[in-house]
């Protein structure tokens, strides 16, 4: 919290409550439940992952149905805009420029505040949605140069097949088969589904960071008489526009069961801190953090709880703009109903 300054001038700071380093800080029933809540978190989210995660499984429990199953994601879906008429360097371009502001706002946080803002939740979402961009950006490249030679080519096949329709008709029915082979579908890659699942991890991460800062934090720090500087007020309200922009022009997926990945990112971060505070006698970064509060476990499932609408808010948008762009766009739309 060193980035919050007071009116006064100083910097505000949360207060040590205990010896974070001694047996008796983690030895008792406030820690035990706490480690529960995370574990079953851990549990739950390996089954839905083992369960519903990858292309293969797919293969094995849709060979007899025509549905697409929940986990499934094509190569161009990670590059290719919403709307048809949209050239897929229009997103590489947005993508190239949101990763270029959110590195320079995250350098210049970092050279005003020290290393010391990743101890951060907000910085950890913060970096993660600035990787989003980087690789979203990479594999929009590689899109638009996927998109030029399959434009290029349809015209070169579709000469073809004029001409060998004048000429010889068998030839022409041999060309069009080759076509419709050609333009089959391919299953993303590795990457594509890194990118597919970093995008949802933001989509939780982003609204539970930006909704706990600007409705408990915010308000707290209002009754404390505390003013809030212009780099911490743009990188609570800058990363969600971006990715809300990104969200209105792509392509990709929104299956349920990536919330997960959610709930891994968070129970990552909490046993980052504990193994730090286990180590080094410090302040937690968030109060509701400390274990040392008898509400210690009502504050850790409450907080669990809260990845729920944070991730149901963005499934709303997304289902929101299924519904607009489809009905605007009937022709041109060709996003997957998820």
């Amino acid at each position: 919290m060193a980035f919050l300054t007071g009116s006064s001038g100083n910097s505000w700071q949360p207060v040590m409550t205990a010896d974070t380093t001694t047996p008796s800080y983690w030895l008792n029933w406030r820690v035990m439940l706490c480690i529960i809540w995370v574990l079953l978190s851990l549990i739950i989210t390996s089954l839905l992952i083992s369960k519903y995660e990858g292309p293969r499984k797919s293969r094995h429990r849709n060979r007899e149905s025509q549905e697409e199953p929940a986990g499934l994601l094509y190569e161009d879906e990670v590059w290719k805009p919403c709307l048809k008429g949209i050239h897929p360097a229009w997103l590489l371009a947005f993508r190239v420029a949101a990763f270029f502001v959110l590195l320079s706002l995250l350098i210049a946080n970092a050279a005003v505040d020290g290393g010391e803002i990743f101890y951060f939740y907000t910085q950890w979402t913060f970096s993660l949605i600035t990787i989003y961009f980087g690789l979203g950006s990479l594999l929009s490249m590689y899109g638009c140069y996927q998109y030029h030679n399959k434009v290029g080519g349809d015209r070169t096949e579709d000469f073809d097949v004029e001409q060998g329709t004048n000429s010889n008709e068998s030839n022409g029915e041999k060309h069009s088969e080759s076509n419709q082979e050609h333009r089959v579908r391919q299953t993303a890659g590795f990457w594509g589904y890194i990118f597919q699942i970093v995008f949802q991890m933001n989509a939780g991460a982003v609204m539970l960071t930006d909704c706990v800062f600007w409705f408990i934090i915010v308000p707290f720090l209002a009754i404390k008489d505390y003013d809030l500087n212009f780099l911490i007020i743009n990188m609570h309200t800058i990363n969600a526009v971006f990715l809300l922009g990104d969200t209105a022009l792509n392509c990709l997926r929104f299956p349920w069961f990536r919330i997960a990945y959610f709930f891994l990112w968070t129970a990552v971060y909490v046993m980052f801190q504990w193994i730090v505070h286990a180590c080094v006698s410090l302040w937690w970064p968030y109060p509701f953090l400390d274990l040392s509060s008898t509400f210690a476990p009502l504050w850790y499932s409450s907080v669990a709880l809260m990845h729920i609408p944070c991730f149901g808010i963005f499934v709303l948008v997304i289902k929101l703009k299924h519904t607009l762009l489809s009905k605007w766009f009937p022709h041109s739309y060709q996003c997957v109903k998820t």
